[in-house]
């Protein structure tokens, strides 16, 4: 059965007065939308004012209503770079990683590019070397200070001979190989240099402790002349090590003597340079005169008769057994 055409919506009073609304809305909007038509045709300066307040009365809706759109848009991004932000930070800190690893071999470098300018101007300023050799061990927690040095025999390094590093003396030779020789280090407790205080001039004798460290003992007897800080050089006595190479720096007193701790640092230290002995005749020459020491003295011959006098008769030997005997 087909329903009616005036189908009602019902008894309920709400929904009339809903319906009747909507009605009176829809015709009020076509009358209006009709007197702006007539207007717009029959006074065009009118209705361009009319379109001015509608303006100034929709402008801030429709600003609330762009912010609004705007929030919640910045809210998206303010999301999306939040998000990022994780992938962002790894990748600067890898790059700053990176960054940091490239100023560590920069520096690293640099470092070595410093030790060898100091070794090649210790090397022009040197001009007597044996040879330049690198390092390749040297002993830390033993009570024997030793280094080893790649270069032996087949290089001319000779026992005795002295070994410097660009900070100062690293000691010296003390047995060789044909392609490696053994050095006896400054702190070793068997060294022993000849030195003199750079600041006063006061000569005093180097020996090792054993421990890394040498002790400053000096050749006067009185007050201790060192102070810390004071500065130790070779003095060139005794003829094997030249004289003006840095040896320590003075780090404490104790008593008559002072603790000191060698400038060149063998484990620090790439190249050494050999020195020949420094005056190896005067080493040869100390050697000969304990020797000649030693000798008996020349027999003085005997003095002789003047000439034209009768010689005088050899004397007797005396036999074995006259002494005591009785003659016969």
């Amino acid at each position: 059965m087909a329903p009616p055409a005036n189908r009602r919506p019902g008894y309920s009073r709400r929904a009339q007065y809903g319906l009747f609304l909507g009605y009176v809305i829809a015709v009020a909007g076509m009358l209006v939308a009709v007197l702006l038509l007539v207007i717009s045709i029959v006074d065009p300066r009118g209705f361009a004012a009319i379109k001015g307040a509608a303006l100034d009365l929709t402008a801030p809706v429709s600003g609330a209503g762009r912010a609004g759109v705007r929030g919640v848009t910045g809210i998206g991004d303010w999301i999306s770079n939040y998000i990022n932000a994780g992938s962002q930070n790894a990748g600067l800190q890898a790059e700053l990683a990176a960054e940091r690893r490239e100023l560590v071999r920069a520096r690293i470098a640099e470092a070595e590019n410093a030790r060898l300018r100091r070794l090649l101007g210790l090397a022009q300023r040197v001009e007597d070397e044996v040879t330049i050799a690198r390092i390749v061990g040297s002993s830390f927690d033993s009570s024997r200070r030793m280094a080893i040095l790649s270069a032996g025999s087949a290089a001319g390094v000779r026992p005795g001979q002295p070994v410097r590093a660009p900070d100062g003396l690293i000691g010296r030779v003390l047995d060789t190989g044909r392609w490696a020789s053994r050095i006896l280090l400054v702190s070793d407790g068997a060294s022993s240099v000849p030195v003199r205080a750079l600041r006063t001039g006061t000569p005093a004798l180097a020996a090792g402790r054993g421990d890394g460290t040498v002790e400053l003992r000096t050749l006067e007897v009185g007050e201790n002349p060192f102070r810390v800080g004071d500065i130790v050089v070779t003095s060139g006595v005794g003829g094997i090590f030249p004289p003006d190479v840095p040896v320590a720096v003075v780090t404490g007193r104790n008593g008559d003597t002072a603790i000191a701790r060698p400038l060149a640092n063998p484990a620090r230290t790439d190249f050494a340079i050999v020195q020949p002995v420094y005056q190896p005749a005067a080493v040869t020459g100390s050697v000969d005169a304990a020797t000649s020491q030693l000798a008996l003295p020349p027999v003085a011959a005997p003095p002789q008769p003047p000439q034209g006098a009768a010689p005088r008769p050899a004397p007797i030997a005396p036999t074995g057994n006259s002494a005591g005997a009785a003659p016969r």
